[in-house]
C-alpha cells in the first residue's frame, strides 16, 4: 500500500548499502526526496472540509474521495449503485430525478456545510445530449453520508409545450441547463447558488441561509452565456483581502481534444455583475443569435488561467517520457485558514492516455492587481518565501497559455531571465523582482504580474524555481519552470 503521508525531510547524512560492494553512498540534505502521490479519478471535483478535518471531493457519477494533505487521496465511493454509504438505496431515493432526466447517473454536485453543521449535497442529473436536467438537494449529518434526499429544486429541458419554473415555455438558448451547482456564503452571511452549463448560460439564485432551499421560484438571474456557448462549471470563492468574489469557469469541451480551459472573472457582489480583467462585462458573453458552440465568441471573454500544456523534456533531465496535461477544468477552490493558502482543485486528462483523468491540486496566489495566478506544478506543501535576484535569474521553460480554446497543448519554450533585468529567448522583454517574491515581466509591451515560487518538478524529479504571472490587460497567464535543479 502506498504511504499516505508525503516524506517531509531526510537526515542531513544517511548511509545506504550498495549491494555486493560494501561501499556506502551518501545522501545529503541537497538530495531531493521524491514526493509521493496517491491518485484518484474524480471528474468535476468539488471540495469541502469534513467534520473530521479531512478534505473531501465529490464528483460526477457519485465518485467521492478524501485526503488529509491534498496530495494523497483515497476513495470513499466509486459509481452509482444502491450498495453505497454516501446515498444508500440511491435508485429508490432519487427515482424522480432519474426518471425526469432520462439518466441513471449523476453529474457534477456540490457539497456545503451549513451554519447548523449539516451537510447539503446539491446533486444534478442530465440526459446529456439535451438539457433535460434536474437539480436537487440531499442532507446528512456527516460529510461522507448517508445523505437523505429532500427533493428536486429545479428542472430544465421541458418539451416545446411545457412551461419552465416561471410559467414560461422553456427555451434552451435562453433558459439554463439545471446542472453544475456551486453553493456559497457571502461575506454578509447570505447563501447563494450559481449553476448552469451551455444552453442558456450561467444563473444565480439566493437560498435560505439556514435551510439551503431557494428563497424564490424561477431560475434566478442570468450572469453570462446563451445560445449554447460552451461555458460551464461555475465555482465562486471570496477573497477578503481584495474584497472580490471570483467566479471560475470552464470554457470549451471536456474531452481530451475539446480544449477545456479554466477562466476567471470577478465581482464586488456575489450575484454580479462579473467582469474579466480586461474590463468586459460577462453579461455580454453570449453566442450570436442562431449560433451554437461559438468558441470564437467565448474565447474573447474571461481571464484565462490555464489550458492544455506541457513542460517539454530537455536532454539530461529525468522524465523523458512525460505526458502533457490535456483539457484541465471543472475546478473548485479552497482557502485554508490555518495556513492562509489558496488552492485550485481540478480534473485533467493526459497526452496519449485517451479519456482517462485524475485530480490535481495546485496552489493559487493573488497578484498585485488582485487576480489569481496558478502555480505551475501540483502542490507538495510548498510555501511562498523570500527570494533574491540571484536566486531567480536563469533559464526557464516558458509557457504562454494564450487566450484560445486550445485543443493542442501549449508546449514550453526556453527563455532566460538575465541578471541585468532583461528577458531573452522565445520571449523578449524585461523582468523585475519586488517585495519578497513578486515578479513583473514585461513582454511585447504587456506587464505580467505574479510570484516566484520554489516547487517540486514531478517529471524532472528535482526542485526548481518557478514563476506564475498574469497580464490583466489581455487576460493571459504565463508560467516558468527553472531548468536547473535547486536545493530543497
Amino acid at each position: 500500500m502506498v504511504n499516505k503521508k508525503c516524506l517531509m525531510a531526510i537526515l542531513a547524512v544517511m548511509c545506504v548499502s550498495v549491494s555486493g560492494c560494501g561501499q556506502k553512498e551518501k545522501l545529503t540534505a541537497d538530495t531531493p526526496v521524491e514526493k509521493e502521490f496517491q491518485e484518484v479519478s474524480v471528474h468535476d471535483p468539488a471540495i469541502v472540509q469534513g467534520e473530521d478535518g479531512d478534505y473531501y471531493i465529490f464528483g460526477s457519477h457519485l465518485a467521492v474521495a478524501k485526503t488529509s494533505d491534498l496530495m494523497n487521496w483515497e476513495y470513499v465511493n466509486q459509481g452509482v449503485k444502491n450498495e453505497n454509504d454516501v446515498i444508500p438505496d440511491v435508485y429508490f431515493q432519487m427515482e424522480e430525478a432519474f426518471e425526469w432526466s432520462h439518466s441513471n447517473t449523476f453529474w457534477a454536485p456540490d457539497v456545503i456545510r451549513l451554519n447548523d453543521g449539516t451537510f447539503k449535497m446539491y446533486y444534478c442529473n442530465c440526459q446529456g445530449d439535451t438539457p433535460v436536467s434536474c437539480l436537487g438537494i440531499a442532507t446528512s449529518d456527516s460529510v461522507a453520508g448517508p445523505y437523505t434526499n429532500e427533493g428536486i429544486l429545479l428542472k430544465s429541458g421541458m418539451g416545446a409545450d411545457e412551461e419552465d419554473e416561471d410559467g414560461n415555455l422553456y427555451q434552451a438558448t435562453v433558459d439554463p441547463n439545471a446542472v453544475d451547482p456551486v453553493v456559497f456564503y457571502d461575506k454578509e452571511g447570505r447563501l447563494w447558488m450559481i449553476y448552469g452549463s451551455y444552453s442558456g448560460g450561467i444563473f444565480v439564485k439566493e437560498l435560505d441561509a439556514e435551510t439551503g432551499e431557494p428563497l424564490e421560484g424561477g431560475y434566478g438571474t442570468k450572469l453570462l452565456g446563451g445560445n449554447h456557448l460552451r461555458i460551464e462549471a461555475p465555482y465562486v470563492i471570496y477573497n477578503p483581502d481584495t474584497d472580490y468574489y471570483y467566479m471560475f469557469l470552464s470554457f470549451g469541451g471536456l474531452d481530451s481534444d475539446g480544449g477545456y480551459n479554466i477562466r476567471v472573472c470577478r465581482s464586488e457582489n456575489p450575484d454580479g455583475p462579473y467582469v474579466d480583467s480586461m474590463g468586459q462585462e460577462m453579461t455580454d458573453c453570449k453566442g450570436p443569435a442562431g449560433s451554437t458552440f461559438s468558441d470564437a465568441t467565448a474565447a474573447l471573454y474571461g481571464t484565462k488561467l490555464m489550458g492544455s500544456y506541457k513542460f517539454t523534456w530537455k536532454e539530461g533531465e529525468e522524465g523523458e517520457n512525460r505526458k502533457g496535461y490535456l483539457s484541465p477544468g471543472h475546478n473548485s477552490c479552497l482557502y485554508q485558514e490555518e495556513t492562509g493558502k489558496y488552492f485550485i482543485i481540478y480534473h485533467t486528462r493526459f497526452e496519449n492516455s485517451g479519456e482517462e483523468h485524475q485530480v490535481r491540486v495546485h496552489q493559487m496566489f493573488f497578484n498585485e492587481d488582485g487576480w489569481p495566478v496558478i502555480a505551475p506544478y501540483r502542490y507538495t506543501e510548498e510555501t511562498l518565501a523570500p527570494v533574491t535576484a540571484e536566486d531567480v535569474s536563469g533559464t526557464y521553460k516558458y509557457i504562454n497559455h494564450g487566450r484560445d480554446i486550445n485543443a493542442e497543448m501549449n508546449e514550453s519554450q526556453e527563455i532566460v531571465l538575465k541578471s541585468d533585468g532583461s528577458v531573452t529567448g522565445a520571449a523578449e522583454g524585461s523582468w523585475s523582482l519586488s517585495g519578497d517574491y513578486n515578479v513583473t515581466l514585461t513582454i511585447d509591451d504587456k506587464e505580467y504580474k505574479g510570484v516566484f515560487l520554489k516547487q517540486w518538478d514531478e517529471d524532472g524529479k528535482k526542485y526548481v524555481m518557478t514563476f506564475t504571472a498574469l497580464c490583466s490587460e489581455n487576460g493571459v497567464a504565463v508560467w516558468g519552470s527553472g531548468l536547473d535543479a535547486i536545493e530543497e
